[in-house]
């Protein structure tokens, strides 16, 4: 499990023009953020997404909740779940249903977090870059891309089933 902030943030560029024209450059230096939230079973390839606009304990343990309730987790199926040691994985606030349990990775060590190569895919990336027009169309986008991406466990599986997790028993 991993979260990925995606965005708007104004870019300033250059442009040429004759020597007598007067440019303006209109730039809203507002940031706005979304963040997706991404579980991925490396073995199966399934996934499972969360669009979100911030990131903080009470939605991680509704995202949390809605994830062990969707997989039927509890006393009779339970998943590890691979954290990074963000603060609202690892606080004392954080809520762990039943069924799940949290391992977290060593410190400063993304390249071992199975969701990462999900942003650093290429078309994922081209994707996001083309919607710079606004928050809602990267929203679409993003679901739409997650869409394709449930269906497609061998692509997944290619991302993230590490040779080592089958070392860990994952």
């Amino acid at each position: 499990m991993d979260e990925h902030r995606v965005g708007l943030k104004p870019v300033i560029r250059r442009i040429w023009v004759d020597e007598f024209t007067v440019t303006t450059a209109l730039v809203n230096w507002r940031f706005q953020w979304l963040w997706l939230y991404g579980f991925v079973h490396p073995q199966s390839g399934q996934t499972y997404w969360w669009l979100l606009p911030k990131v903080n304990i009470e939605l991680f343990n509704r995202v949390l909740l809605d994830f062990a309730n969707h997989f039927d987790l509890g006393k009779h199926k339970q998943v590890i779940l691979v954290l990074d040691r963000a603060g609202w994985h690892s606080s004392k606030r954080v809520e762990v249903p039943e069924g799940i349990h949290l391992s977290f990775l060593p410190s400063h060590s993304p390249e071992l977090q199975p969701c990462r190569p999900f942003m650093d895919n290429k078309k994922t990336k081209q994707l996001l870059i083309a919607m710079d027009e606004s928050l809602d169309a990267m929203e679409e986008a993003l679901f739409q891309r997650c869409r394709q991406i449930l269906h497609r466990v061998d692509f997944v599986r290619g991302l993230t089933n590490f040779y080592w997790w089958s070392e860990l028993g994952a």
